[in-house]
This record gives C-alpha cells, structure tokens and sequence, in this order.
C-alpha cells in the first residue's frame, strides 16, 4: 500500500488504486496525510474542502467522506500496513507509517543526497526522489487555501530538487544533461530566475554560449514587461561570467574523455582500411562456388537462375485494396521488412501471396518463400533446412552449404547483397528466427506474416506493421461469389451478406462456407445462414475436414501460457462487447495487473485487439471458441462481471454526484473485485457511464437470462446520473426490465427505487398518466420496506407529476413531507432534491417569495462543485422568481448565469430550460441562437 500526493492523490494497492470517488474526499485524505500521524482539527478539515463560506451541514459532509473513507482502507486490508483512521473529539488522525507516504520518502531522499560526499551518489539519490513525482502536487484534489498552500511548499522543494540535481550533473561534468533538465522547468516557471540562471551557466559551460544569453534576455524582458524590474543578483552574475568567458567550456567528464580516445585509437590500429565493396566478390562466369573456409565468399553471379519458391496466387482473392497499398508503401525504401500480423484465417498468407504475385516484375533475380510453421502441431522446420532450401534456389551447390547456422546465415547474406529479391518468411512465430532469415541487399524487401505483434523485430530491423482486419461485408460476399458463382450469390444477395456477418469477415470461415456450399448445390444460403446463427453451433459448421476456424485457433491457443489461456477461457463468457483490465480480471477473478499481462499476450497473439488504448475486445468466432474452452465456468464469471459492474457504477455515481446516500444495499452473496476503478473527477466517471451503457444494458440482459435478478435491477439504476443528464435518451426499455426484475424477487425495496426512477423519466418524456400509475404505489413500498430515503423520494417524483396535472395542492404537500424524512435522517443530498422541486412548485403556485426561500434553504446544504446540475437547476428557479417579484435585472443575471454553467459542462436540459427563461423575459437574439443549438444538441442525442 502506497500514499500519494505527489501527482494525483491517491491509495496505490497491490491490484490498483482505491476508488476514492469525488474530489472531496481526495481533499480530506490529502489534508490528513499532510500532517500524518497528528490528528486535524475539524475547522482545519473545513478550510481544506472549501474555498469560500462552507456549507450548513459541513460537519456532516465530512462525516459521510471519512466514514466511506474508512470503510476504503479496512476494505483494502489497511490495518496489516499499520494504517488506521480514527475519530479524537472533534478531530481526524491518520495513522501512516512514513514509508508508505511518497512526500515523506521524498524529503527523507533529499535530506540523503545533500550529506553525500561523491556527486555520483547525490545524483542518484536526488533522481530517485525526482521520480516519486507523477505531476503537480495534490492533483485531483479540491485545494482550498491549506492545500493550496501545501502545494506550493512541495512545489518549492520539488524545484529545489531540480537545482540540486543540475548542480549535480555540473559537477560531473554533464553540462548538456544539466541544461536539458534545466530547460524544461526553467519553460514552466519562467519568472524564476534561479532556474534561469542556472540553466544560463549550464548552456555556457557545454558550449553553447549564444543559447545562454539568448536566455538572459528572454528573461530580462520578461521580467520588465510583467514586474516592472531589472533582473536579479543571481541572474546579472549567470550574464557577467558569461561575458568574461572564464570559465572553461565545455567540459565533460575525464573518464568519457579518455575513453573517446581510447576508441579512436583502437579502431586505428585495428581497423585497416577496407576493400572496395565489389573487391569481395567473386568473378562472374564459373561457377562461382568457393570453399566456404578460405575466407572469401561465393560470388553473384550475373547468369545466377532466377530464384523462385513462391506458391501459386490465392484464387478468389477479394477486396484489400487499402491493406495491399499499405503494403506496397512499406515495401518502399531501403531493405525493408514488411510485417503482415493479424489474427488466424484472416488472411494473412492470401494477402502476402497476392502482392508478390502482383508485383513480380519489381524483383527480377526472384522470389524466396518458406512457411515458419509457427502455429503448426506439425512442428518448425529447422533454420538450417530453411538456408539450406533458399540456398540451394540461389543457385549454390548442395557441397558448398555450411553446416553451421550461423554461417549459412552469414552466406545467405552475402548471396543477397546485390540482388533485387522478395523473401516471403510465412507463419513466423518470434523475431529471432526472422532476424537469422534477413537477406542483406538494399533492394531485397522481406514480407513477414504472423499471428504475434513481433514486436522486437519492429524495435531491432524497423520493420513496418501492416496489420490485417476482417474483411468488410461486401469484399466477403465478393470472396463467396469468386468460389459458388455469381449466379448463386445473386439469386440470394441477402443470405449472402448475413453469411459474411456471421463468418465475422474471417476469409479462412468466409471459405470454409462456401466449400460447404459448393459441395451440397441443393443447400440454400438463406438454409445455412439459419444454421450459422445458432451460436452453440457456428464453430461445428465452419469446419471442413482438417481446415476451419476451431482448428486454426486451436494451434494458435497451444502457443499461449496457462494465465493467458485462463484468461481467454473467462473471456468468452462476458456478456458486453468490449472490456477492460478491470473487467477482465472481474471475469477471470483475478486482480488487474494480472489480466493486463495476460491481455497483452492474448493482443500479441492477435485474440483480443485493443481497441482504443486500455480497452480490448474479441472476435465473435474468438468468443465462441472460447466460450467452449470451460463452458463449466460460464456462471461464475458472469457473477464476477456483473459484482465488477456494481463496485465500478457505485464508484461512478458516487463521483458524479458526491453526497448522495447508495441508490441500494449490496447483494448478500456480493463479492467485491480485487480492485474497482478510480474516478478522479465528474467527467471521468460521466464519461465511464456513457461508454459502458451498451455493455452494462447486455450485463442486465445476461443476469435476468441467468435468474440473477438481484444484480439485474442494480446494474440498471446505477445508471441514474446519465439518466438525468440525458433524460430523454431511450431509458424506459431498460429501466422496464430493472422492473420486471424487482417484481420477480418480489422485494418492496427494489420495486420502489425503479419505480422512482421510471416513472420520473416518463414524466420528462410527457407520458405523465403512465408516470402516475407507477408512482403512485412507490411511496407505500418505500415504508413497506423501511426505506425512507426512498420514499422521500417517491413523493418528490409523485408530486412532479401531480403538479403537471394541476394538482399543486397535493404536490406541495408531498414535497413537503419529502423534506421533513430528509431532514429526519440527516441527508442533504435528497434535502436539496425535495426543497428544489418544492421550490419549482411554489413558483408555479404564485408564491415566488417562497420558492426564493426554498432555493436558499438548498444553496446552504451546499452543493458539491461536481453538481452542477442541481445548481444549474437552482439557479434557474431562483432568477424566475426575481423576474417575477419585479427584480427583473437580478433575475436576468442568475438565468444568464445559470445557462452559461449548463452550457460549459454539456448539461443541454439544464441549458435548454435556463435560456428558454430568459426568452419569457428578453428576446435577445444570442440567447435564441444558444436556445436553438441547446435544443438541436438535446435533439441529436449529442
């Protein structure tokens, strides 16, 4: 376990940071770890978490973020570390071992480097403090005047640290690592002059005098322009030794020096000059074959027979056209290596086999090919079989090939220095083998196709990835037409596009189906695409004899370690279409650093593509295989991913809207992940909900299919902070079967939380009668099930939708018993809800002055910063009050105010309401414009 504040504050753990939720709370750890192991006055804590007056209710604010900062770290085993949280009177202490605080080890580093007596040793000391830090101090975290105090003081040190270590490299003599160093900051502080003058003396002392004064009088004019002063002690002196030029440039260390000489010497008396290239040639004629150990090597020769190995073209080769172009640009240049890579049976040896065949003319002394058998049950053929074939078609004779690798290596390089040859090395399986494979001619191009990323050879040869997808729909209907006739495929143009959607755009599938086809003309297309469609048999059907799908990645599979291959097996039981570490590892049960290792291996072996960077997915045909791997785990990793989802939208919600009590209590056979994302503000966790709406609805679906209806329920009304951003987006769907769900456990609780949520998004969709008859039985399941948090707010969303019907005397009266149970049980988050509808009522009703009331009564249960919904909302109803009291100039600025906060944050409903105020009011033509774009964004679905 690791404290951070160095950077992003956070609780580092063995399987991933802490979801420590809203900026708040990182506040409230950042302040106790500041003074760590003395306890912090409550009034302290205060001033930490707020920039201006506080909150009524702060006290309870910071109660609720340490109690679930608490329950963090004893649910991350906290206490074997020796960290523990307590309560003292009206103060926090944060017990810490200064080990685990990386501000304390920073400090401890300095302190070290500044008593040692070899500047060798303070460097490495002062880098390795340097490198505790991973960005601005205290980031993440809502900085009132301590913390930002406290940041500027780590700030200071964390320069200090930067000046010492230059001083360091200085007196090492690394005068250009100094200026490089220097450089960096002296571009982010440019008002310090310490860092400038520093960065002057280095530049000087490395050579580069005119560089230095360049600086000086950057700095010197920047200084003017923005303070008004000349430059300081420090910066005049950098600019006078400058100008005296006495101080030796240039000066690197002693030891570098004379080992430079050292090396130029020795390549002198080594070295002798070199025959002309064309001198180690033989003559042309004879033929050219000398004995290998007599120090020359086998000439080429000019009538040397075209050397050509290359299989027959592929038929019914189809579409590829950007991948074939990609391909002939990568072949462009000097000796290149061209790097095929892509998944099993997606056409990788088709595509190679293609190009050479289409380009022939441009390699007139042949075409060498040899298939690696990298992914074979047959077994790799040997290296020396490989040179010895390659070899032999380069017109050597068989007594004159080495026995020795190596030195059939080193031949097969000679033999190709002048020639213009294409080398096709197919089904390669690492990079070493490729490397001893590599002809040596400038105009010799290598084409290598894989299943593995290679990688290396991309870091060691520059070799230039062209990686292969699926084929598109109508290039894979072109592939069936090439083998069944364009007759058949014509006849059915449908079944014949589904059949290369389920075949997934995989040729080696795409030919397996039409095999199958061509050998039974009496089957129909539209007959085998119903077959296809049956997942539990897709896999049976697209293999024929010893070739097909199944067995293709079977052989890639064998290749992998039993981690990466239980990872796969887990995999294919996730019910979404993409995933993450976090997900993975939920699947697999396993912790993130572990799944991210196996991801890794499944990507280089072309099983999982990463999508976009840290999120992957499978191939359908990948999934259905290895679904089939351990079909007997199925239900335990749905369980793990659906609990995944859970832990990750809690943390989601619980940053996105801060200081609201859990929508529900957890599952009692609940298992938490070895580690749940982190949010470090609203935006992220916004955005984390958007892009996993699909898969969380597919989860839902996948736990009401499984009888798992207590997570079912869940997983949807998790959602609820992109519900209310996006209100009218289609939710009714899905919040039905989180209804369907709840009525199944026949669980009160549940039935009223959906409710709630429903039957409010069905008001906003204007089908308030539907809306009424679900609410209506909601408050009397909330006191059913004890739930009075819930049934505050089933009568907040039944007296909306009274109020639309003009029963605002009903209305009134259950916004106001809302408030009084919110009050009861000292939540403010559902207080605010209750008095800000109350006061949207109130304001309808005729009563502005009582709706002011109520929105003041809400602003003093101070909305966190991340709210900016309900402040949005508040604000909207605050300035039409105005307006309507006659202060119209007041009641202007908060609806302009309130407009201009929705419109930053992409908040459209909340804009589109403010703005359309401000027309009931003014007809200024802005605020029309921004009337109609909010309309047309919320429209779009954007």
């Amino acid at each position: 376990m690791e404290f951070r504040l160095l950077g992003t504050v956070c609780v580092d753990t063995f399987s991933g940071p802490l979801p420590l939720g809203p900026a708040k709370r990182r506040s409230l750890l950042a302040a106790l770890l500041l003074s760590a192991n003395t306890p912090v006055s409550l009034a302290r804590l205060t001033d930490s978490l707020w920039d201006d007056t506080p909150p009524l209710h702060a006290r309870n604010v910071i109660q609720g973020h340490v109690s679930r900062l608490r329950a963090l770290l004893v649910g991350a085993d906290a206490e074997a570390y020796g960290v523990e949280l307590v309560t003292l009177g009206e103060a926090y202490l944060l017990r810490v071992p200064e080990t685990l605080l990386d501000s304390e080890r920073f400090e401890e580093l300095l302190l070290l480097a500044r008593e040692q007596g070899d500047p060798a040793d303070a460097v490495r000391m002062l880098r390795e403090a340097l490198s505790l830090w991973q960005g601005p101090a205290l980031t993440g975290a809502f900085t009132g005047p301590p913390l930002r105090a406290a940041a500027h003081e780590l700030e200071e040190s964390r320069l200090a640290a930067v000046e010492e270590l230059a001083h360091g490299y200085a007196s090492l003599g690394e005068h250009n690592r100094a200026a490089a160093l220097l450089r960096t900051e002296a571009v982010a502080h440019p008002m310090r002059e310490t860092l400038t003058a520093a960065l002057m003396t280095a530049l000087y002392r490395a050579g580069r005098q005119s560089e230095a004064l360049e600086w000086f009088h950057r700095t010197r004019r920047l200084l003017a322009d923005e303070l008004g002063v000349d430059p300081g002690r420090e910066l005049a002196d950098a600019y006078a030794l400058i100008l005296r030029d006495d101080s030796p440039p240039h000066e690197e260390p002693a030891g570098r020096r004379d080992g430079a000489r050292k090396n130029a010497a020795g390549a002198t008396a080594t070295a002798p000059p070199g025959p002309a290239r064309d001198t180690v040639r033989g003559s042309a004629g004879g033929s050219g074959d000398t004995g290998h150990g007599s120090g020359t090597v086998p000439a080429a020769r000019a009538d040397a027979p075209h050397a050509d190995l290359l299989p027959r073209a592929p038929r019914g080769f189809h579409g590829r056209g950007t991948e074939l172009a990609a391909l002939t640009r990568a072949a462009a240049g000097e000796a290149p290596v061209c790097l095929v890579t892509g998944p099993a049976g997606v056409g990788k040896t088709a595509l190679a086999l293609h190009w050479a065949h289409r380009n022939a003319d441009a390699f007139p002394d042949g075409r060498l090919f040899v298939d690696l058998r990298g992914f074979s049950d047959t077994g790799e053929p040997t290296l020396s079989e490989v040179l010895r074939e390659f070899l032999l078609a380069l017109g050597l004779a068989p007594r004159r090939i080495p026995e020795s690798v190596p030195a059939a290596a080193a031949l097969f390089r000679s033999l190709t220095d002048r020639r213009r040859l294409l080398v096709i090395l197919d089904n390669a399986r690492d990079s070493a083998t490729v490397r001893l494979l590599l002809p040596d001619g400038r105009d010799c191009v290598t084409l290598v196709t894989s299943r593995h990323r290679l990688e290396g050879l991309i870091a060691s040869d520059a070799a230039r990835p062209v990686p292969l997808d699926s084929l598109e729909p109508r290039d894979g209907t072109a592939l069936l037409a090439g083998v069944l006739g364009e007759e058949r495929v014509l006849a059915e143009p449908v079944a014949a596009r589904r059949l290369a959607e389920l075949c997934g755009g995989l040729p080696l599938a795409l030919r397996v189906t039409a095999a199958r086809l061509a050998g039974r003309p009496q089957w129909t297309l539209a007959g085998l695409a119903d077959e296809l469609a049956d997942e539990r048999s897709r896999l049976h059907y697209l293999d024929v004899d010893d070739t097909g799908v199944s067995a293709a990645l079977r052989l890639t599979v064998q290749q992998l370690p039993p981690d990466a291959v239980h990872q796969l097996t887990r995999l294919g039981h996730h019910p979404g279409a993409h995933f993450d570490r976090y997900t993975a590892a939920a699947l697999a049960g396993t912790d993130p650093v572990v799944a991210a290792a196996a991801l890794e291996r499944l990507a280089a072996a072309h099983l999982v593509t990463e999508s976009v960077p840290g999120t992957w997915q499978l191939h359908d045909l990948v999934r259905l295989y290895a679904r089939g791997l351990d079909p007997a785990s199925g239900a335990e990793a749905l369980v793990g991913v659906l609990d995944h989802y859970i832990a990750t939208a809690l943390s989601a919600a619980d940053t996105a809207e801060p200081g609201g009590e859990p929508c529900f209590a957890l599952p009692d056979d609940y298992r938490r992940p070895a580690a749940v994302r982190d949010f470090t503000d609203r935006a992220a966790a916004m955005r984390w909900l958007a892009t996993e709406r699909d898969d969380l609805a597919l989860a839902a679906v996948a736990a009401r299919a499984a009888g798992l209806d207590d997570r079912a329920w869940r997983i949807i009304l998790l959602q609820w902070p992109q519900v209310v951003w996006r209100v009218r987006d289609s939710w009714v769907p899905l919040l039905e079967l989180a209804l369907d769900s709840a009525r199944a456990l026949k669980d009160p609780y549940a039935e009223s939380r959906v409710r709630n949520l429903l039957g409010w998004v069905l008001s906003e969709e204007g089908r308030v009668d539907e809306a009424v008859a679900l609410l209506e039985r909601s408050p009397g399941l909330a006191r059913q099930a004890g739930d009075r948090l819930g049934e505050a707010t089933a009568l907040i969303n039944l007296a909306v939708v009274q109020a639309e019907q003009g029963g605002f005397g009903a209305a009134l009266e259950g916004c106001t018993r809302a408030v009084g149970l919110a009050r009861e049980e000292h939540d403010a988050h559902t207080e605010m809800l209750a008095l800000q509808h109350l006061a949207r009522m109130q304001l309808t009703a005729g009563r502005p002055r009582d709706a002011l009331d109520s929105v003041r009564q809400a602003l003093d249960l101070g909305p966190e910063p991340e709210e900016v919904a309900r402040r949005v909302l508040l604000l909207t109803v605050s300035g039409e009050a105005r307006v309507a009291l006659g202060d119209e100039s007041e009641g202007l600025r908060l609806l302009d105010r309130a407009a201009g906060d929705a419109e930053r944050v992409g908040y459209d409903e909340g804009a589109v309401r403010a703005l359309a105020a401000l027309l009931r009011v003014t007809g200024r033509p802005e605020y029309r414009r921004r009337h109609e774009q909010a309309v047309r964004r919320l429209t779009d679905g954007a």
